[in-house]
């Protein structure tokens, strides 16, 4: 569901990178005030393992087109939307910036559709009610993310139509992108509702108190050590990014099938555009695509005019990379300001 420039008008643009800020500026409060340190561990091997599993695209059967998890329901129920959010918006940049997946100038837009939703509707209003129910537990892991993916790929691509319409994109009419995008994104969250209904049902015999809301109060309880469960889930990582990515559908995902069809399968042009020439044309759109020109030096996820499948690899595991190290970063920074405040502060004391 990563967009790109061309769908945005930079006027719209504008407005979902003001959104997403706002989100982002609210959640780095709260993860602050939280003091997520204790949960850095899970937070980077967590993200690793979005990154790595959004390389996967799997085959929607019948459609000629693919998913791919977006992972905000899968961090949110292991982090709390605050940080889950962060989270989503650290991989969705390095993918952006990196890999020039999803543009620039649409990075706010693919932030909203891609993260908010998964990651603040989705626990709002489907994870914590019923993890709060009277359910077992393991029907509250299959049961929300399932509900909760589903629900929040719809609003997904619903904002991907929206935004596109406030763009004036007049070739593409509102009632036929939405047919096409709402069902093919039904079949993708429930996919990806059932993938992490499966991790999370590992990670609640190895380790529960790890899931919000629900291992609270059990603690040392799991299977595993700490330890031990953080590892698993980087190795699966290490294994979706580097050795399964290269098994991932060739299909196009489901904003691109919705776009462009898939003629060359054997399937359908749904809408029809030209890959070469659509959308929004502006100068704001070709500054941005410059500069992501020259900072992906993995362009889709491979070594410059190279299909080697050693640049699939290889891109999975600097990704992962790059994911896990900025936020390590990024959430100590707070930290080692506030300890330089206080020293500074105790000296004038003195």
């Amino acid at each position: 569901m990563h967009m790109a420039d061309a769908l945005l008008s930079p006027a719209v643009a504008t407005v979902m990178y003001g959104a997403s800020a706002i989100a982002a500026g609210t959640s780095i409060y709260k993860v602050n005030k939280d003091n997520i340190q204790k949960k850095l561990p899970t937070m980077a091997v967590t993200a690793a393992l979005v990154f790595a599993g959004q390389m996967l695209n799997y085959t929607i059967p019948g459609t000629g087109s693919s998913g791919h998890i977006c992972g905000g329901m899968l961090l949110t129920s292991l982090l709390g939307p605050f940080a889950g959010f962060l989270s989503m918006i650290v991989i969705i940049a390095i993918q952006c910036l990196f890999f020039a997946d999803g543009g620039l100038m649409a990075l706010g837009a693919n932030c909203w559709n891609m993260a908010f939703y998964g990651c603040f509707v989705g626990y709002f209003l489907i994870w914590r009610p019923i993890m709060k129910s009277k359910l077992a537990d393991r029907l509250k892991l299959i049961l929300a993310p399932v509900l909760g993916c589903v629900l929040t790929l719809q609003l997904g691509a619903f904002s991907v139509v929206l935004e596109t319409k406030l763009s004036g994109i007049t070739e593409l009419p509102f009632g036929a992108f939405v047919g096409l995008m709402q069902p093919i994104h039904l079949a993708i969250g429930l996919v990806e509702g059932l993938a992490t209904s499966a991790i999370l049902l590992f990670i609640y015999e190895a380790r529960p108190e790890l899931i919000m809301d629900l291992g609270e109060g059990k603690g040392e309880s799991g299977k595993l050590s700490l330890k031990a469960t953080i590892a698993v889930l980087a190795c699966v990582a290490v294994f979706f990014g580097a050795g399964l990515s290269l098994f991932a559908s060739s299909n196009p995902d489901g904003l691109e099938w919705t776009l462009f069809g898939n003629q060359d399968g054997g399937y359908s042009a749904n809408m029809g555009l030209d890959e070469e020439d659509y959308g929004v044309q502006s100068n704001a759109a070709d500054k941005a695509a410059g500069i992501q020109e020259k900072l992906s030096f993995l362009p889709d996820y491979a070594f410059k005019g190279s299909d080697s499948a050693i640049g699939t690899s290889t891109s999975g595991i600097v990704g992962m990379i790059l994911v896990a190290g900025v936020i390590l970063v990024v959430a100590f920074v707070p930290k080692l300001v506030k300890k330089g405040k206080v020293e500074t502060s105790d000296k004038q004391g003195e």
